[in-house]
């Protein structure tokens, strides 16, 4: 009798605010065979929180290569497995896209849950336009930054990339270089917390701002497009 296989389940988890978990999430997590999480510790605190009781285990950049076998076995074997990051979608600047490509080389069922992610909110209210974008994630720190971003300097579409608040203002002085002062730019921190904000206007407004407040959270950084 041949074994039906499993579903690989990608589950998005709110990046903020619990209330944005949806009620097909929950019931996904407490059904599945197993849970593998970015970081155990942070999301065994979403477990207890909806009352899921599964057992996680580690799935993160530096184990993805080496346990994804293991995870397409037993999915082959007829187990049902679902995937979490720390916050938002896997795959989305998070683990996830190795084992979502081992799995469908597989030919195994992969199923993402829509939900959370941090930079649909930040684009869609930057007030920048969002028919066509080109989303570039976190830039390289160092090799190939600057090439990077030569690339984009003559892109039209509107550009979105995530920041950490202590690379915040040298980013910003950097698309400033590249882009020009004058070029419009939504800076969203915080999103789905308490303590959300967007700055917008010109880099060089933006900058001046950021240079006077201390930068704080997890940043989403919307730049138009060059017209």
């Amino acid at each position: 009798m041949q074994t039906i296989m499993g579903i690989l389940y990608i589950v998005p988890t709110p990046v903020g605010n619990m209330e944005d978990m949806t009620l097909r999430a929950i019931r996904i997590l407490k059904e599945a065979d197993l849970v593998l999480a970015e970081d155990t510790r942070t999301s065994s605190h979403l477990l207890k929180h909806f009352d899921i009781k599964q057992h996680l285990v580690s799935h993160h950049k530096f184990n993805e290569h080496e346990a994804s076998r293991g995870v397409v076995e037993r999915l082959l074997s007829g187990e049902t497995i679902a995937l979490i990051s720390d916050a938002g979608t896997p795959g989305i600047s998070d683990p996830g896209f190795f084992l979502v490509r081992e799995a469908v080389k597989a030919g195994i069922e992969v199923q993402t849950l829509p939900g959370a992610t941090a930079f649909v909110p930040a684009l869609v209210s930057s007030g920048l336009p969002c028919d066509r974008f080109c989303f570039e994630g976190f830039l390289p720190q160092k090799k190939g930054r600057q090439s990077r971003l030569n690339a984009l300097a003559d892109e039209k579409r509107t550009m979105v990339f995530y920041e950490s608040p202590y690379r915040l203002v040298k980013t910003l002085h950097q698309f400033c270089d590249v882009f020009g002062a004058d070029r419009q730019v939504s800076v969203c921190r915080e999103i789905s917390k308490i303590h959300e904000e967007s700055v917008r206007g010109m880099l060089s407004d933006v900058i001046s701002h950021f240079e006077e407040q201390e930068p704080r959270g997890e940043f989403v950084i919307v730049v138009a497009g060059k017209t």
